[in-house]
């Protein structure tokens, strides 16, 4: 039987091996989620509401075991994997608290005697998801869906079955019928045979650009919608009145979260040119004085990427970027160590055609870009095929919010970090995929948005 072998990216040394579903299994296993979706798209809300709020009180409860196991499986540090289960806990409820508001029947004025919209279920909803969240990536996707009354099976990253599973156990220990959360351990190339399956309706994938495509290509075969978040190249942009104190700061974090491996993290920092220098001296000395080592180390800043095949594609994005022009600040060497590391690394004066500038840097690489003043500081962020996350650091904030509409991308902040949020859509626009998650319009995605009219 195949395996899934899970290695620890700090280590180097296998945890836990898994046996994947033969196509048989799996197609069991979706035809029960497909079984099961006739009786529970029946329940009330209130009946949803009440085993949402005992997932909750799961993640809670198991907050050290389930953050231990996300940092030994993919390398995340062990205070941002326990951020990672409060933020899962903290979507439970919200949906709990807010779902009779979300999927609401809006009415409308016509001339029939009443008239409205309604939001129904579809059926069962395929999740591809990534490794980098690998707890809350699944619950954005499988909390508002099916607390709208569909059910959810997960063709989860194969590097962190181990959370997989503990999210498909959860569901089962908070009362949720057989079928209404289903893990599928599959290999990647037995995707496109469950998108094909009749009972799935809808597909949603976060990931790659190359994987987007496949996905939607397939999907799109079969006339079932998709919903698709991929990468990003999120640009930031530091004008002349920010506090660079503050600024470096949030560059810091914004590059190293996560070990660097967000989609939405801070890739990008256009900066105007009267500030360009001392904010890269400012910067360089906090990503050198950032810990990178153990992630179950409590004062470890940034652990190691999660696979040491990603941290060498990486690393020859570097030494491109270099080769074409890009100047290396600090960084850019492979330890030599046991694991996936790889040190925080500062790659400047990047223009348009470098790939530091052109392609997402999935890991603790910052690209920072010099703009001779605002309108050009616009144009360079913009000039990219990617449009997820963006942002403005500002002493002004009248004026970061002038130019955050003008960015290109589904989400733009000012003064802070782009972050998901339930009570915000969140997704992008470009080859960063389309359709959105959370708040309203995210949870009637995957809803039949029906008309209603009573002569």
């Amino acid at each position: 039987m195949e395996k899934t072998i899970l290695i620890n990216p700090a280590t180097e040394e296998e945890i836990a091996s898994y046996d994947r579903l033969s196509k048989s299994e799996a197609t069991s296993r979706i035809a029960t989620a497909h079984q099961t979706f006739q009786n529970w798209k029946k329940t009330s809300l209130d009946e949803r509401i009440t085993l949402m709020r005992k997932l909750a009180d799961i993640f809670d409860q198991n907050k050290e075991t389930y953050a231990k196991m996300a940092t030994q499986e993919m390398g995340k540090t062990i205070g941002q994997a326990r951020s990672e289960i409060e933020k899962c806990a903290m979507i439970c409820r919200y949906y709990a608290d807010n779902i009779h508001t979300l999927v609401k029947d809006d009415m409308v004025a016509t001339e029939a005697t009443k008239s409205y919209v309604t939001f129904q279920p579809l059926g069962v909803i395929l999740a591809v998801m990534p490794w980098n969240f690998p707890f809350y990536q699944v619950i954005r996707f499988a909390v508002p869906a099916v607390m709208a009354g569909n059910t959810g099976v997960l063709k989860h990253a194969s590097n962190v079955q181990g959370c997989a599973m503990a999210l498909e156990n959860a569901f089962a220990k908070a009362g949720f019928p057989t079928g209404v959360f289903t893990n599928l351990n599959i290999a990647s190339d037995a995707v496109e045979n469950v998108i094909e399956n009749d009972h799935i309706v809808a597909v949603t994938l976060t990931g790659s650009d190359p994987a987007g495509r496949s996905v939607a290509s397939i999907a799109g075969k079969h006339l079932k919608k998709t919903v698709l978040e991929l990468g990003g190249s999120d640009a930031y942009i530091v004008l002349d009145d920010a506090d660079l104190d503050k600024a470096t700061d949030l560059a810091t974090y914004g590059r190293l979260q996560n070990n660097g491996q967000t989609c939405i993290a801070a890739k990008r920092f256009v900066v105007l040119a009267s500030i360009y220098d001392e904010f890269i001296t400012q910067y360089t000395q906090k990503m050198e004085a950032a810990t990178m080592g153990d992630p179950l180390d409590e004062n470890t800043y940034y652990g190691p990427m999660a696979r040491v095949d990603l941290r060498d594609e990486l690393h020859e994005q570097v030494e491109e970027t270099i080769a074409q022009g890009g100047r290396l600040v600090t960084g850019g060497k492979i330890p030599k160590q046991k694991g996936a590391y790889y040190p925080a690394t500062i790659l400047a004066d990047l223009t348009p055609g470098m790939t530091g500038f052109d392609q997402e840097l999935f890991g603790p690489v910052a690209s920072v870009i010099k703009a001779k003043d605002e309108e050009e500081a616009i144009r360079l962020a913009n000039n990219s095929q990617f449009g997820l996350g963006s942002g403005v650091i500002t002493g002004d904030s009248l004026r970061g919010e002038q130019i955050a509409l003008r960015l290109e991308a589904g989400n733009s902040f000012v003064n802070k970090l782009v972050a998901s949020d339930p009570r915000l859509p969140f997704g992008g626009i470009k080859t960063s995929g389309y359709g959105r998650e959370l708040a309203k319009y995210g949870i009637r995605e995957f809803m039949n948005t029906k008309s209603i009219w009573i002569e």
